[in-house]
C-alpha cells in the first residue's frame, strides 16, 4: 500500500529526531532506520531542508507559494494576451459578435470558455443562451429587403417609417439590428451647410413660416437614352416640403415658366414669396410682371450661391439620387410619366425627415396653418 507523502514540518521533525539519536550514541544507519525511511531519503532531506527551524520552513513555504502565484499570473497574462491577439481587431460592442469571437478563438486555442468569457467581457450565461429572434423576424426582414430593393437610396429610418406605415410594430433600432446583419448599405450623409450671412453679418435666408409663404423652383438638367437632353422645371413649397409640380420638357422658356405657375395658382392661389435663381428664364420681364400682377414677390438668390434656394436644390438631389441616376429613359413621353409617378410617390409615400418620417402630402403639418393677418 503506497504511503502518504509527508509534509516539510514532518521532514524537519524527523531530521531533528535523527539528530537527537546520534547525539546519544547511536549510529546514524540505525537512527535513519529508526525514522522510517531510507538512507537515499534522508541525505535528500537533509539537502533540502537540514538546518531549518519552524519559522524558516514557514518563510520557505511562503515564498514558494508567492512564486507560484506570480508564475502563475505571468502565464495568465500571456494567455490573455495570446486571447486579445487571436480576438477580432477593434471593440466587440454586441454580445452577438462576442459570442462569435469566442468561439473562433476556442477553435484555434484550447482555452476553457470561462477563461475567454472573462477576458473579453462575456457572460457565461450570455454565451451559452441561444438567442432565439421573434416569431415574425423573418417576414419583417423579408418586407425590410424587399424595400430596401425598391428603394435603394433610402437609410434604415425611412425604410423603417415605411414599414411602420405598413402595418409593423417596428422602431428604429430594431431595423437598424436586423438592416446592419443582413450588410445593407446606409446611403452616405450630405455634408451641412451654414448659414449665410452678409458683410455687415446679417442673416439674408428668408425662412417659411406657413404654407404657401415661400414657393422655390429651379430646373434639373437630364438626357434620355438617345443623348438628347430634356429639362425638368420642380416647383415646391419650402414649409410642406411638397413638390407641387414638375413639368418636363425638351425646352422650357419664360412662357413654360408662367404657364406652369398660373395653373398653380388657380389651384392653390398665389405664395407670398417665388424663390428662384437668376437665370434667363426666371428674370425675364415677362414673369417679373405678372408675378407683380398676381401681387406676390420674388426672393431671388446670389448669383454662384446655390446654397440660398436649399429646399429646392435638396428635392433637386433627392430626385437625381433616387430616381434619374437609376433610371434610362427611352422616350421624353416614358420620362414625363415615369416623374410624375415619382412626385405622387413623393409626396404621399415617402418619409421625409424634416416632418418627422411622414410624407408631406396630403397633411403634412400637423398644427393648423394660419396665415397672419395684416393690422
Amino acid at each position: 500500500m503506497r504511503t502518504k507523502r509527508p509534509k516539510p514540518e514532518e521532514i524537519v521533525v524527523k531530521l531533528r529526531q535523527v539528530e537527537v539519536l546520534t547525539g546519544q550514541g547511536m549510529s546514524r544507519i540505525d537512527a535513519i532506520r529508526q525514522i522510517g525511511v531510507t538512507e537515499q531519503t534522508y541525505y535528500r532531506w537533509k539537502k533540502k531542508y537540514g538546518g531549518m527551524g519552524t519559522e524558516q520552513l514557514k518563510e520557505l513555504k511562503r515564498l514558494q507559494k508567492e512564486n507560484e502565484r506570480l508564475r502563475r499570473a505571468g502565464s495568465d497574462l500571456t494567455l490573455d494576451k495570446l486571447i486579445l491577439t487571436e480576438a477580432a481587431k477593434g471593440k466587440l460592442l454586441s454580445p452577438s459578435r462576442r459570442r462569435a469571437c469566442i468561439n473562433h478563438i476556442r477553435s484555434e486555442i484550447k482555452v476553457s470558455e470561462r477563461r475567454v468569457c472573462r477576458v473579453l467581457g462575456q457572460h457565461c450565461s450570455t454565451q451559452r443562451r441561444i438567442p432565439k429572434g421573434r416569431a415574425d423576424e423573418d417576414r419583417l426582414v423579408a418586407d425590410m429587403i424587399e424595400l430596401a430593393r425598391q428603394y435603394g437610396r433610402y437609410g434604415y429610418r425611412r425604410i423603417a417609417a415605411l414599414l411602420r406605415q405598413a402595418g409593423w410594430q417596428a422602431n428604429d433600432k430594431r431595423v437598424e439590428r436586423l438592416w446592419r446583419r443582413e450588410g445593407l448599405k446606409v446611403p452616405m450623409k450630405q455634408p451641412k451647410k451654414g448659414r449665410l450671412w452678409l458683410n455687415d453679418g446679417s442673416c439674408v435666408r428668408l425662412r417659411p413660416q406657413y404654407r404657401n409663404h415661400v414657393w422655390s423652383y429651379d430646373f434639373v438638367h437630364h438626357r434620355t437614352e438617345d443623348g438628347r437632353a430634356f429639362r425638368a422645371l420642380n416647383i415646391l413649397d419650402e414649409y410642406s416640403r411638397e413638390c407641387l409640380a414638375i413639368r418636363v420638357e425638351r425646352k422650357l422658356n419664360s412662357s413654360d415658366v408662367i404657364d406652369m405657375l398660373t395653373d398653380l395658382f388657380i389651384l392653390r392661389g398665389p405664395p407670398a414669396y417665388i424663390r428662384s435663381d437668376n437665370g434667363p428664364e426666371f428674370v425675364a420681364d415677362a414673369v417679373r410682371k405678372w408675378i407683380q400682377a398676381v401681387e406676390a414677390q420674388t426672393a431671388y438668390i446670389e448669383p454662384g450661391a446655390p446654397w440660398e434656394n436649399g429646399y429646392c436644390e435638396s428635392f433637386n438631389g433627392r430626385m437625381r439620387d433616387e430616381l434619374l441616376n437609376g433610371e434610362i429613359f427611352y422616350s421624353l413621353r416614358e420620362a414625363q410619366v415615369i416623374i410624375e409617378s415619382w412626385r405622387n410617390h413623393y409626396n404621399t409615400k415617402r418619409p421625409h425627415s424634416a416632418l418627422g418620417y411622414r410624407p408631406p402630402a396630403p397633411e403634412t403639418i400637423i398644427a393648423v396653418d394660419q396665415r397672419p393677418t395684416m393690422h
